[in-house]
């Protein structure tokens, strides 16, 4: 079953250019991950330090499996260093699953 997972980043005032490249980075390299359906990334209109990454992947096995690959783990780590803290991820399924 497909899900979404939404990725909430605060970027610090004079890091977006640099936080832009790593966004770029991370969905080249997710985009030929196994599992990997699509992905967007918003910047919030109230708040323009807080961008969302809304990804879709076909299970929640293979989203896991792009958590762990150690190339991703390398973006992410450049990523929470610039962001001075941790990103937070949310899975979503589709409908009303129990």
């Amino acid at each position: 079953m497909a899900i979404k997972v939404l990725i909430t980043r605060t970027v610090p005032a004079g890091q977006v250019r640099e936080m832009a490249q790593l966004f770029k980075q991370m969905r080249s390299l997710a985009s030929i991950q196994t599992g990997y359906i699509s992905g967007e990334t918003l910047k919030s209109s109230d708040r323009p330090d807080v961008f969302l990454v809304i990804s879709t992947w076909q299970s929640p096995k293979d989203w896991e499996k792009w958590l762990l690959l150690p190339e991703r783990r390398q973006i992410q780590s450049q990523m929470d260093q610039l962001l001075g803290g941790k990103t937070n991820y949310e899975m979503f399924h589709y409908g009303l699953v129990e």
